[in-house]
C-alpha cells in the first residue's frame, strides 16, 4: 500500500514536471513552480527525452504524407560562435546548433527531425531518415540550401516531386535587422524534379512550426540565458516537445492532433501517458 502510495505520487510529481517544461518553462523555473530540486527536474528530462525519441522512431512509420515542407531552425549550445573559446571552436555541440524539421501539411505531423550542423552530411542523414517514414511519393519543398540537392537525390531518387521555395531578400543595408539579412521582398520556386504542384511549393506550415519550436521550448528563447549548455540535454529537450505536439496538442485548424490525423494514434495523449513512456 505504501508502495503504491508513493509510485503515484512520484508519477503525479513527474506529470507536473513534465507539463511545465513543455509549456516553455526553463529547467529552474520549473524545479521552483513543482517544489523539486533542480538535479530532479535535471535527471527526469534525458528520461523522458530519450523515452520520447524512442517511441516515436518506433511508430512514425509508413506515414501517408503527400506533401512535405522542410527547414532548418538555428540555435546554439554553450555560447555563441563568436564567443566560443579557442579551444572549443569546431568541436560538435559547441557554438552553432540547427534543428532540421520535415513537416507534413496536411495532417501537421512531424514525421522527424535532427539536431547537428547545417551542412551536407547532416542533410544527407535527415533526408534518408525522412524518407525511411514515407509510404508513398510525396510533393516536397524546401527552402534555397543547396545541401538538400544532393541528399534528395540521393534519398528518393526519381521517386518524389520536389521544388525550393527561395526567398529574395533587399540588400538594403538600413533595413538589415539584428536577427535577419534584411526584409524579405520576395520568392522565387524552382522545381528540381518530378512535376512538383506550383500551388504546393509552400514552406509556410513549416515555418509557423519553428515559431511554435521557439515559443515552447526555452531553450530556443533569444536574449536569455536560457539557451543549452549541454547539446545531449538540447536534444532530449527537443524530442520531448515534438512528443508534445505530435500526440498530446490538439491543432488549432485541425481539432485533433497531427498524431490523429495521421493515423499513427487513436485519441490524443494527455502528459500521464507520456510520462508512462518512461516504464
Amino acid at each position: 500500500m505504501h508502495n503504491t502510495l508513493m509510485n503515484k505520487l512520484a508519477t503525479e510529481k513527474r506529470v507536473q514536471i513534465v507539463s511545465a517544461l513543455v509549456e516553455g518553462n526553463s529547467l529552474r523555473s520549473t524545479a521552483r513552480m513543482t517544489d523539486v530540486a533542480f538535479n530532479t527536474a535535471l535527471k527526469l528530462l534525458p528520461e523522458i527525452g530519450k523515452a520520447c525519441a524512442e517511441y516515436q522512431d518506433r511508430v512514425l512509420r509508413n506515414l501517408p504524407c503527400k506533401r512535405i515542407q522542410c527547414d532548418e531552425i538555428w540555435s546554439f549550445c554553450y555560447a555563441k560562435e563568436k564567443n566560443l573559446p579557442e579551444k572549443k571552436k569546431g568541436n560538435y555541440g559547441f557554438g552553432d546548433i540547427w534543428t532540421w524539421v520535415a513537416l507534413c501539411a496536411d495532417t501537421k505531423l512531424v514525421p522527424c527531425w535532427m539536431v547537428g550542423r547545417r551542412d551536407g552530411e547532416y542533410a544527407k542523414l535527415f533526408i534518408r531518415n525522412l524518407a525511411s517514414r514515407l509510404s508513398n511519393r510525396v510533393q516536397l519543398t524546401t527552402d534555397g540550401h543547396r545541401a538538400y540537392l544532393d541528399a534528395i537525390e540521393g534519398a528518393f531518387g526519381s521517386e518524389v516531386d520536389y521544388a525550393m521555395l527561395v526567398k529574395l531578400y533587399t540588400t538594403d543595408p538600413t533595413l538589415e535587422g539584428k536577427y535577419s539579412p534584411g526584409e524579405c521582398c520576395g520568392t522565387r520556386t524552382q522545381k528540381i524534379s518530378g512535376e512538383p504542384e506550383e500551388e504546393n511549393i509552400s514552406t509556410s506550415f513549416v515555418e509557423r512550426q519553428n515559431l511554435t519550436l521557439r515559443m515552447c521550448l526555452r531553450r530556443f528563447t533569444r536574449l536569455t540565458n536560457a539557451f543549452s549548455k549541454k547539446i545531449q540535454n538540447h536534444e532530449h529537450a527537443i524530442s520531448l516537445h515534438y512528443m508534445h505536439y505530435n500526440f498530446a496538442r490538439i491543432h488549432k485548424s485541425l481539432r485533433i492532433t497531427p498524431a490523429m490525423a495521421a493515423g499513427v494514434s487513436d485519441h490524443a495523449w494527455n502528459m500521464e501517458e507520456i510520462v508512462n513512456l518512461l516504464d
